[in-house]
């Protein structure tokens, strides 16, 4: 945990699996693409290597994940979409009952996953859960 209440929330543990993941996927599949002899020719090898590729942008995408608090808000950035929230529209901080992430329950009824804070990482997302409660209870 970061001695600044400001610091950005990130997933350790997430960001090494998938950006490991996502060169080992680019390596596989062009090593297969090259190896491969088919009667077609370079179509099916582009479509490997465009594959790999794929899987290596979701799997940046994934390792992106991050949550920004700052004085006015809360900038959160999930696997698809970007969201920012001011403070004062967050109730409550839910993190608990086995969920991999905190949830944000926000003030018109809807609620916000934070997927930058995952279970997996142990006594530090439970820590990182904290701080952002802590940063929802002073500043919302």
């Amino acid at each position: 945990m970061s001695d600044d209440p400001f610091a950005p929330f990130r997933s350790r543990r997430a960001r090494v699996v998938t950006l490991t993941l996502g060169a080992v996927a680019v390596l596989v599949f062009a090593a297969v693409g090259v190896g491969l002899y088919v009667a077609s020719g370079h179509p099916d090898r582009l479509l490997l290597a465009a594959f790999g590729l794929a899987v290596a942008a979701v799997c940046w995408r994934y390792a992106s994940i991050c949550a920004l608090p700052d004085r006015e808000g809360l900038v959160v950035r999930n696997l698809l979409l970007t969201r920012t929230v001011a403070w004062s529209a967050v109730e409550r901080v839910e993190y608990g009952g086995g969920t991999p992430w905190p949830t944000l329950v926000l003030d018109d009824g809807d609620t916000l996953a934070v997927m930058a804070i995952q279970r997996a990482d142990g006594a530090r997302a439970d820590a990182e859960a904290s701080r952002l409660a802590a940063l929802v209870h002073a500043l919302g």
